[in-house]
């Protein structure tokens, strides 16, 4: 169920002949083996604990990055988040890991609708920061030129990097909110 972060829609897909059913009759008749939810923004994590308190994902996506955890309200959800989504066995998906903010008044240059991170250091810097979270997985960044570059981090990873350099990267980017 992709982008449920409203609490009006979110009431209307989890009810009585909402989407969920429709969902969870196609995972029934064998058209799906899994059933997951997706959102963006800074509700994302709170909503996907309310759909978990209705009924057993198996997945979830939401955005996850270290300029985005500096929110401490974000982190906190997506904390707990984290927490239920392991006792409970849902797996985890991240968008928006290079994120380095909105595009404003710059030409769009990638296939992206936030401004990504285009220097291989602080591409490193952000997949290893996620990939150093090992019950998440790191769903890769939207633009073809991109890609092959979020694959060489992380077939590089070693390591998450430190607090110290991932401060620094976001200051020397000057990474801004994309939410």
């Amino acid at each position: 169920m992709h982008l449920l972060v409203d609490p009006e829609e979110w009431e209307i897909a989890m009810r009585p002949g909402g989407a969920l059913e429709a969902f969870v009759e196609a995972r029934d008749e064998g058209l799906t083996p899994y059933l997951g939810v997706t959102g963006h923004g800074l509700s994302a994590p709170s909503m996907h604990l309310r759909s978990l308190k209705r009924f057993n994902f198996d997945s979830v996506l939401f955005p996850f990055n270290f300029h985005l955890i500096q929110n401490s309200q974000y982190a906190a959800a997506a904390e707990q988040l984290l927490s239920v989504c392991e006792t409970e066995q849902v797996a985890v998906q991240t968008i928006k890991s290079l994120s380095a903010g909105p595009w404003g008044n710059q030409k769009q240059t990638r296939a992206t609708w936030y401004q990504p991170l285009e220097k291989q250091d602080d591409i490193d810097l952000a997949v290893h920061w996620v990939l150093s979270h090992p019950q998440l997985f790191l769903n890769t960044v939207g633009d073809i030129h991109l890609f092959p570059r979020v694959l060489d981090a992380a077939a590089r990873y070693e390591h998450g990097p430190s607090q110290a350099k991932l401060q620094n990267m976001l200051e020397r980017v000057g990474v801004q909110p994309i939410f």
